[in-house]
């Protein structure tokens, strides 16, 4: 049997600034939705389709000299490549965090917990 290769590492880039990254959780939700009949079946009569949407939630640490303003973050392209060659990046455009939250615990560092939306999805 063959050993396989699979992805490592994953870098994140924020406007162009590469950021320290402890993970990161896409979810894509297809906006697919059941139209409900009344029938004799009860039964769904068929799907409509809807609009997709990208809810992203993203853990970073928190350096000590942290400038950047979470919170404000409109507009921004988020950019999650593979390390290894031949992978697929993915690009997540127009990016707007809704939420920001701290995390302080006493095993592991302060981490900063941001939940963002995207408008669009790229692969590239």
């Amino acid at each position: 049997m063959a050993i396989k290769e699979y992805v490592g590492a994953i870098i994140m880039e924020l406007d162009g600034k590469e950021v320290e990254v402890i993970d990161i959780d896409v979810t894509e939700s297809t906006g697919m939705k059941p139209v409900k009949v009344m029938n004799r079946s009860r039964l769904i009569g068929g799907v409509a389709k809807g609009i997709k949407e990208y809810s992203l939630r993203v853990t970073v640490p928190i350096p000590f000299d942290d400038d950047t303003k979470w919170a404000e973050i409109f507009g921004a392209s988020i950019t999650v490549f593979p390390s290894s060659p031949g992978g697929k990046r993915e690009t997540y455009m127009d990016c707007c965090t809704s939420e920001v939250g701290k995390q302080y615990t006493v095993d592991n560092e302060a981490r900063r917990t941001l939940t963002m939306f995207a408008v669009k999805k790229v692969d590239e």
